[in-house]
């Protein structure tokens, strides 16, 4: 996505949002629908032009019917009605969506640059922009207000105060490390292998695959392929993950773990690495600074949930603070945090929960795992209610 061409930044403002990934934006929209004046800054000069976050699941798909953009977005995607859990060649459990008590029971599988895409268009459309790039350097929740200080493209520094700060900007967000807020929980061993690719794949296009292994846990999971021909996103667990994941790297990976049969990787279109954090914030809110997304929360990504908790986060925010903005009480914002940080809470748990059981090594546990898992899967109130969780409509 190409930045948008700024106008210089005003002294004043209601609310100034950092970040603007799909959280950021998806508060923006928010505000300016309500009719709140806003500043949406970003570090990086341009949006997002790589995949990351794949998956949009039911409840999001909820919350952005209400920004009016569910279908524009299912139209870039693919359908996904089905999550299936393999040991090798062997199927441990299938769990269907179409039971599901909404409108979309499905997982739509769209890459992360393509939900921005559509997320900055709705924005310009309520006469919104990005700000790019501003470096947000000091933030200090002070005199009835909050002083912003940031730097420019240039390096030349500025500030501008606002009534409230939201912090969309990430795991290592400077707007929660300025509120002095802390961030509880630790980071799993392995690092995470993380690409899109073309390959030759014997699993049906219409579910993402878990694959369990003594190695590691890896994903598979249908990416649109419109332009490019059988698209996937593959997602594994290793000891120490190279910095680029080559093509050897995937099919060596999907050789080892996969269901076996005509697996043939025939390019890396994107590949990266990081490390998985489990962590919540002690609080979401810090006076007049509020945070969002994983700046208020990091997770496996064992079930895809990380961008849909922080998109629903920012649809919950946006309200209440514009609320807020138009005379209510200041304390309608507290039930911001009494509202969003549970779910947060029961996402790392539902997460952590699989990436433990998913890889696991010794052999007894194992076997022991795969037949409790085998066995609950022809429960049908046990694959609706995990189904039920993955599309996080307990989130309503």
């Amino acid at each position: 996505m190409n930045a948008t061409p700024n106008h210089p930044l005003p002294d004043t403002t209601a609310v100034v949002i950092v970040g603007a990934g799909p959280v950021g934006l998806t508060a923006a929209i928010t505000l300016a629908d309500a009719g709140v004046d806003f500043v949406l800054l970003d570090r990086l000069a341009e949006g997002a032009n790589t995949s990351r976050a794949a998956v949009v699941h039911a409840r999001t798909l909820e919350v952005l019917e209400e920004l009016g953009i569910t279908d524009e977005l299912i139209g870039t995607g693919i359908v996904v009605p089905r999550f299936t859990v393999h040991d090798g060649p062997r199927t441990l459990a299938a769990i269907e969506f179409d039971g599901l008590p909404t409108r979309y029971p499905y997982t739509l599988m769209t890459p992360q640059d393509t939900t921005e895409s559509v997320l900055l268009d709705r924005l310009h459309k309520a006469g919104g922009e990005v700000h790019r790039p501003y470096r947000v350097t000091r933030i200090a929740d002070e005199n009835n207000g909050v002083t912003v200080e940031y730097t420019d493209g240039a390096g030349t520094p500025g500030s501008l105060r606002a009534d409230y700060v939201i912090g969309a900007d990430g795991m290592h967000s400077i707007v929660r490390e300025q509120a002095g807020i802390g961030f509880t929980g630790d980071t799993y061993p392995a690092s995470f292998m993380l690409a899109d690719v073309r390959m030759d794949w014997p699993i049906a296009r219409d579910e993402v695959a878990l694959h369990l292994s003594p190695e590691g846990v890896t994903v598979v999971a249908p990416l649109p392929d419109d332009t490019e021909p059988n698209r996937y996103r593959v997602v594994a667990t290793v000891d120490e993950a190279p910095e680029n994941p080559s093509v050897e790297d995937i099919q060596a990976i999907l050789d080892l773990r996969g269901p076996g049969g005509d697996v043939k990787v025939r390019e890396v279109l994107w590949s990266s690495r990081f490390r998985v954090h489990h962590r919540v914030a002690d609080h979401y809110r810090a006076g007049r600074i509020l945070l969002a997304g994983d700046a208020a929360h990091v997770h496996s990504p064992a079930g895809g949930q990380g961008m849909n908790t922080g998109i629903q986060d920012a649809a919950t925010l946006g309200p209440l603070l514009a609320r807020v903005l138009t005379g209510e009480p200041d304390t309608l914002l507290d039930t911001y945090e009494t509202v969003r940080r549970p779910i947060a809470l029961s996402v790392v748990s539902f997460t952590d929960r699989m990436t433990t059981m998913a890889t696991m090594r010794p052999r007894p546990a194992r076997m022991l795992r795969n037949l409790m898992l085998s066995t609950l899967a022809r429960i049908p109130a046990f694959r609706h209610r995990l189904a039920f969780q993955l599309a996080e409509l307990a989130n309503r």
